[in-house]
């Protein structure tokens, strides 16, 4: 990444940080298609070679309450015409309690290695909106290449996105009816891009933290010449002293 690329995105940063500790707005209530994509970690199981396992987290919070009402987990009252949602904070609690989402995710997230499907296997959810949902998906046997199908939330609106990430830096998008991508979990060659990525985000936290470094001291050198301006005698002292 470019040194001034660099240098936008630390701007963009402490700008963001300025405006966000002046005013806090309140979260809008209304699913959100086009906003926030949902993603997906995909990879293999470091113990278990014949599992896949896939992790889902939603874009926005209260795209759960759409899904909670559409699922008949809410009440259809939280859901309005003009696609606002009643969102609450508890929404995201009772989603992911209830077997119709468990049924809903392993219908909207399937797995195959060739021609032989995965079974399923979803992992106790907590903090659904926070840390998402994991699924592991046992194959018949070790897997090094697999087939990773994700339709969640598309089936409420098709404008729905997933980012999707695998191994050695393997990403992709599901939407619409590009709903199917074809992973390599084992022996794959690092993705072009990957590496020089994490080079990217170290050059950012090193600009990052040496800016930090300068305001510390900033604010620890001013902090002395305000204390060596009280101690200091003034001109009068230094002449009543003489």
């Amino acid at each position: 990444m470019a040194v001034h690329s660099i240098r936008a995105l630390v701007a963009f940063a402490v700008a963001g940080g300025v405006a966000g500790s002046m005013v806090c707005p309140p979260i809008r209530a209304s699913a959100h298609p086009f906003g926030d994509p949902q993603t997906v970690v995909i990879a293999i199981d470091e113990q278990r070679p014949d599992v896949v396992v896939v992790k889902w987290r939603v874009g926005g919070p209260d795209d759960l309450t759409a899904l909670g009402v559409a699922l008949g987990v809410l009440p259809p009252d939280r859901a309005r015409a003009d696609g606002t949602v009643d969102y609450r904070y508890t929404d995201p609690g009772v989603v992911g309690a209830s077997e119709r989402f468990t049924r809903y995710l392993l219908e909207r997230i399937t797995v195959t290695d060739g021609a032989r499907a995965c079974t399923g296997t979803v992992e106790p959810v907590r903090a659904l909106d926070l840390k998402g949902a994991v699924v592991d998906y046992a194959c018949p046997g070790p897997v090094a290449k697999a087939t990773v199908a994700v339709r969640m939330l598309t089936d409420l609106n098709p404008a729905y996105r997933t980012m999707a990430t695998g191994p050695t830096g393997q990403r992709a998008v599901y939407e619409g009816a590009d709903d199917t991508h074809a992973w390599t979990l084992v022996g794959g060659p690092p993705v072009a891009g990957a590496s020089l990525g994490r080079s990217a985000i170290t050059q950012l936290a090193a600009v990052i933290g040496g800016v930090l470094l300068v305001l510390v001291g900033c604010v620890i050198a001013a902090r002395r010449l305000h204390r060596a301006r009280r101690t200091a005698p003034s001109s009068r002292e230094r002449r009543v002293a003489a």
